[in-house]
This record gives structure tokens, sequence and C-alpha cells, in this order.
């Protein structure tokens, strides 16, 4: 993942402008580091069938990472999750105000389809990768999921209704960079069978982040923790030992999938999931 590092440092949202911060608060949080989880899957997918396409494939990965970052961002404004940390560092609301969080925030969202717009693909390509990046992370994708979580505070949901709510605001943007690693080479019926994959994988990831939010400190997260106590999160809606046995049923289910996968796939992805799908257990 370094080479992907080097492409993001080397192609961070830049702007003329009269405003003092704007510049500063845009390429913060991207270069706070993070994860870069769903640019690993993309990455992934695509070096396991073709590593001539991996330097194109690096402005697909950003992108998703432009998105994702900016829905952390808004995550974290006063009026949803009110978070002072990201990434181990100060949100951007609480370094620069609330007004430069949200503006920045935007800015990436809409950048991020201007970069995919840019990528070395053919035009019936770049129209799928946006196509799946817009559906994923939009209305009916991570905004709507956020948009029945920031509701439902203090309103118990059902245990199947949270997977719905998890299944839109984290998973589908998982599953959305694994088919569009496989779009990229050119594996249609990959695609949809990564996808699938990938909202499993996505729902483990949040019970997974339910779980190390009561079990890790907020210096070990890089982020606020204990912290969801009126939210429908899989802890506290099940307890903790529940949740863990779920997330233990998953990542089971998971493993016998990632080992289906043909070999050179299953070669490159096992060192990455092996690693988050049982992180956990950690």
């Amino acid at each position: 993942m370094q080479n992907f590092e080097n492409f993001l440092l080397n192609h961070l949202p830049v702007s003329k402008s009269i405003h003092p911060a704007y510049q500063d608060a845009l390429q913060k949080m991207l270069c706070a580091g993070g994860k870069r989880f769903r640019p690993a899957l993309l990455l992934g997918v695509v070096n396991s069938y073709n590593s001539l396409m991996l330097d194109g494939a690096r402005h697909a990965a950003y992108a998703i990472e432009l998105l994702h970052t900016y829905s952390l961002i808004h995550d974290d404004l006063p009026a949803m999750d009110n978070s002072p940390l990201r990434r181990g560092k100060p949100t951007l609301h609480v370094e620069f105000d609330e007004v430069t969080a949200i503006l920045v925030g935007d800015a990436l969202n809409t950048y991020s389809f201007e970069v995919l717009s840019n990528a070395p693909f053919s035009d019936y390509t770049r129209v799928q990768l946006i196509r799946e990046l817009a559906s994923n992370g939009g209305l009916n994708g991570m905004v709507l999921g956020q948009a029945i979580d920031c509701y439902f505070e203090n309103k118990p949901l059902s245990i199947e209704d949270v997977k719905i709510l998890h299944t839109n605001k984290t998973a589908k943007l998982i599953a959305a960079s694994l088919k569009m690693g496989a779009i990229i080479v050119g594996k249609e019926e990959l695609a949809e069978q990564l996808y699938a994959f990938g909202i499993k994988l996505g729902l483990l990831f949040q019970i997974q982040d339910d779980i190390l939010d009561v079990t890790q400190s907020t210096e070990e997260a890089g982020k606020l923790t204990n912290n969801d106590e009126a939210k429908n999160s899989f802890v506290t809606l099940l307890g903790l030992d529940e949740a863990l046995k779920q997330a233990n049923d998953l990542a089971a289910e998971l493993t016998i999938e990632l080992n289906g996968f043909d070999e050179s796939l299953k070669n490159e992805l096992s060192p990455l999931l092996t690693k988050y799908i049982n992180r956990h257990k950690n």
C-alpha cells in the first residue's frame, strides 16, 4: 500500500483561494492516515488479475478514499456523533470550525467523482465505476444508513433492522470497493460474487467496530470510544458476548468463502483479509 500512499500524497486536493484555512483543512484528514482498507481491497483485486492496470486503478482507489474520508468528517460533526478525535487527530470541526468541516466534507465528496471521471479507463468503465461509487455511497447506500442511524438514536431497533442500517452505512462501500476492482479488470461475473462477499465483510467490520468501541481505549482506537450507548450498535442490542459470537460465526463463514476464491485472488486478498476478519479476536 506504500505506492497508494505516495499516490495519495501526490494527488492531494488543491484549491487556490483567499480562504486562510480551506486548503489546509482539505488535506488534513486525508494526511492523517487511516487503514486505507477500501482502497486495498480494490487494488488487491486488480493486482490479482492484471498488475499492469494498477497505476490506473489507484485513481479509483483514491476516489473511494476521498468519499470515505468525507463520510468520516460528516459522521463526526456535532449534529451527528460530535466526536473530537478521528484517526488519532482532532476532528476538523474541532481544529477549524463546523462550517469548514461541513464544506470540506462536501468538497471531498464531489472531488471523488472528479477524480474518477478523469481516471485512465474507457468511457464505459468510468461510467460503471462512477455508478457503483454513487449508488453505494449515496442516497440508497451510505447516506441512507447514516440517516437511519441518526434518526433512531435512543430508539431501539430489531437486530434485523440494525443489519439493514449497517448494510447501507458501512457494508455497501466496502462491497463496492471489491466490485469496482473486478470491473476494472473486466471480471463482470466475479464483480457480483465479490459484492455479495463484501456485504458480509462490511457487516463483520461493523460488528467488530462495535466490539472495539467497548474493549479499546480512545488512544488505541484513534477515535472516541464508549460513545455508542445511544446508538443501535450490535453490542448495545445483543451484549458483548453475543456480539462476539456473531462476529466469530461471520468470520468463519467469510474465511470459507475466501478460501474458495481462485488461487490468484485468494493469495492476494488473504494477507489483508485474514488480519481484518480476525481483528476482534486480538
